[in-house]
């Protein structure tokens, strides 16, 4: 006699799988606090532009509304300085949507100055210390290439 109990298919939903991805890509070197700080600030870009990245607003039991989130998960990855410029060109050469942030962010204390530090330099000069990036899988994949998962 088999002790397998048997799984109703017809009620359990399938996995979802996207063909879309978001991911940030976090230089290797910075400090824990630097990787939180530059990760949120990278998504909020995404989800301020692209409302189809984000899904509906949560209700909790008691019918207290929070705001709504990535309808996806955020992938984080990590690399070296040079896996940085890399991806920054490949999403660029394939006009993906991005945010960056360059090590001069660390130094200003609003968005104001944060949009003129980016604005001074150069796009091959940008000291990039994190890049975001959303587009589909495949493509987000290449603009990827070199980076690992963060631990």
């Amino acid at each position: 006699m088999s002790s397998t109990i048997p799984l109703d298919t017809a009620s359990s939903p399938a996995p979802v799988r996207f063909d879309t991805k978001i991911a940030v890509l976090l230089r290797a070197d910075l400090e824990p606090w630097q990787r939180l700080n530059v990760t949120a600030f990278l998504v909020s870009g995404l989800g301020a532009t692209l409302p189809e990245v984000v899904g509906e607003p949560y209700e909790d039991a008691d019918q207290v509304a929070y705001l709504p989130m990535f309808r996806q998960p955020v992938l984080v990855f990590q690399g070296e300085k040079e896996t940085l410029k890399a991806a920054h060109e490949r999403a660029l050469s394939r006009a993906l949507p991005r945010a960056v942030f360059t090590a001069d962010l660390f130094a200003t204390g609003n968005d104001r100055d944060n949009r003129a530090a980016v604005r001074a330099v150069p796009t091959a000069e940008l000291d990039l210390v994190g890049l975001s990036v959303y587009g589909p899988r495949n493509a987000v994949d290449k603009v990827l290439k070199g980076a690992r998962m963060h631990p």
